[in-house]
């Protein structure tokens, strides 16, 4: 893994909130097999990890349903948890998340636009929870998947597109303003594997509110939607 690879990826810690001890697996997880064909030489690509990435999402879904919906009936969890861990919200969340940008392409792949396709994005998505699945443990993983999946769960169940405060945000401010808003990382607290951001949604030279995460995507998420809250 060259220079520029170890720093974009640090990068990508810093918005996930939590930082790998073991950075291979990180970067493994974003290794296309486009990409892994290609490069040849033994470099190993993502499907394992997503393997089993999508047994560990599924144990964390569950678990994040039966804690925050008590009333909901067997059939009703099955199917909210079918709606959260399907290619689409898998997508999503991964587009949020801008994970996108990190994935190792083979070149075609690239050509064709595969950094936005939501087959890659969700399995890169699930590849990543497995990596920090192994690198730390049940507890760390559940607690990631808690976080990126606070914006598309409800006290109703699932909602995605509609959960998407900084879109919204955008929308309102271009429409009313004739401006997109803009954010601001004001401070990072915690130890490294549970870290704490504080975001600030700006237009302009407005300070519109404030908003906290465990990533600095859940913070701007949670700083668009007080904002909205303000503005509407």
């Amino acid at each position: 893994m060259d220079i520029n690879r170890q720093e974009a990826l640090r990068t990508l810690e810093e918005d996930l909130g939590y930082l790998f001890e073991q950075p291979q697996l990180l970067n493994k997880a974003l290794v296309h097999s486009s990409y892994a064909n290609e490069a040849g030489n033994g470099t190993e690509h993502n499907e394992r990890l997503e393997f089993l990435g999508d047994s560990v999402l599924g144990l964390c879904v569950a678990t994040l349903l039966f804690e925050l919906e008590p009333k909901q009936n067997e059939g009703d969890m099955s199917r909210t948890r079918a709606h959260l861990v399907k290619e689409e919200t898998l997508a999503y969340v991964a587009r949020t998340l801008g994970l996108g940008a990190y994935i190792q392409l083979g070149r075609g792949e690239a050509q064709s636009g595969g950094a936005n396709k939501p087959s890659i994005l969700a399995d890169a998505l699930e590849a990543l929870i497995a990596a920090i699945y192994l690198d730390g443990g049940f507890e760390l993983a559940y607690r990631f998947v808690e976080s990126i999946y606070g914006p598309v769960i409800d006290e109703s169940g699932a909602e995605v597109i509609s959960k998407d405060y900084k879109t919204k945000l955008q929308e309102f401010c271009q429409s009313r303003y004739k401006q997109a808003p803009a954010y601001k990382h004001l401070e990072a607290t915690g130890p490294d594997h549970d870290r704490s951001f504080v975001v600030e949604a700006v237009l302009g030279n407005r300070a519109l509110a404030r908003g906290r995460g465990r990533s600095k995507k859940e913070a701007e998420q949670d700083a668009a939607r007080h904002a909205l809250e303000i503005l509407e």
